[in-house]
């Protein structure tokens, strides 16, 4: 699958991957910091930094949750950030559903935890621009998540 069009792919950009595992909870934190600091780095304002960081921790969750398996890439070119989540696992049987605030099919276990409130996909829709997710059941997910930037995103 193509996520990116091809005059983005074209342009420079910074690619940053990350392998997601089963139950592998400490890999949604370190993933979202380490994203968070390149782009601090990069110049980006507080406030489109924090949305990303969220919705890389949400995703990446996700993948932990209810996934075998699964890849973040984060691919930050100078006009949009998108994050990337691709997996293997139960799938979602119904996405809009899945959209709803505290819909959750997190087991007991995970929700013991404090993990699986039903707001992953929510706080990923609310901090990004254009959130795509295609999922088929007992195969896998594909999340997209796009933060469109402007010159008002990045300090001068």
């Amino acid at each position: 699958m193509n996520h990116l069009n091809e005059e983005a792919e074209s342009k420079p950009q910074l690619k940053l991957e990350f392998e997601i595992k089963e139950r592998d909870f400490s890999v949604a934190g370190e993933a979202a910091s380490k994203v968070k600091k390149t782009l601090q780095q990069l110049g980006l304002m507080p406030e489109a930094v924090r949305n990303i960081a969220i919705i890389i921790y949400e995703a990446v969750m996700n993948v932990v949750i209810h996934a075998t398996h699964g890849q973040l890439k984060v691919i930050i070119i100078p006009e949009q950030v998108t994050v990337l989540t691709e997996d293997e696992g139960i799938g979602i049987s119904n996405v809009e559903l899945a959209m709803k605030e505290g819909y959750s099919t997190a087991p007991l276990e995970i929700r013991e935890m404090g993990f699986g409130a039903g707001m992953g996909l929510p706080n990923i829709k609310q901090c990004s621009h254009k959130l795509n997710v295609k999922s088929q059941v007992g195969v896998g997910t594909v999340l997209e998540a796009i933060v469109y930037l402007s010159s008002k995103d990045r300090k001068s």
